[in-house]
């Protein structure tokens, strides 16, 4: 019998470790010195890792690259719309914290349309890393 529970317990973890999938989440607080950094880094990221469930949370001047027609400043030819859609193709969702909204008084329909709403992109990001066991980046 002990066999038996042991034999089960090995093939329950075999097949508990190969449904499991790495989770991340991106923290962008300042688009200028972050988003186009850190949207290579996703990219990169899912091309060696293409199955990654990633989360991007902005908060404080890091919403500012999902703005409709935000640019890099430093680099105006990288366009942050296309950037944002390819990667929402391959599954990444882009939340935009509300409280930034309120605080900057900034509109949704001033965002790309591939950006969600999150109440509290701090809070999220904690509930992401506590509940949900994302891994944290900040680029």
């Amino acid at each position: 019998m002990t066999r038996l529970l042991a034999v089960f317990g090995v093939m329950w973890l075999l097949a508990f470790g190969a449904f499991a999938q790495d989770k991340v989440v991106y923290h962008i607080d300042d688009a200028e010195a972050q988003a186009t950094k850190g949207l290579r880094n996703v990219r990169n990221h899912l091309d060696v890792a293409p199955d990654t469930k990633i989360v991007v949370v902005t908060h404080a001047n890091g919403v500012d690259f999902l703005m409709e027609g935000a640019k890099d400043k430093k680099n105006p030819n990288i366009d942050y719309a296309s950037l944002v859609s390819a990667l929402k193709a391959k599954g990444v969702r882009f939340e935009i914290c509300e409280i930034t909204l309120r605080n900057r008084n900034l509109k949704k329909d001033q965002f790309t349309m591939d950006a969600e709403f999150t109440p509290s992109g701090v809070a999220r990001i904690g509930q992401l890393q506590s509940r949900e066991h994302y891994a944290y980046i900040k680029p």
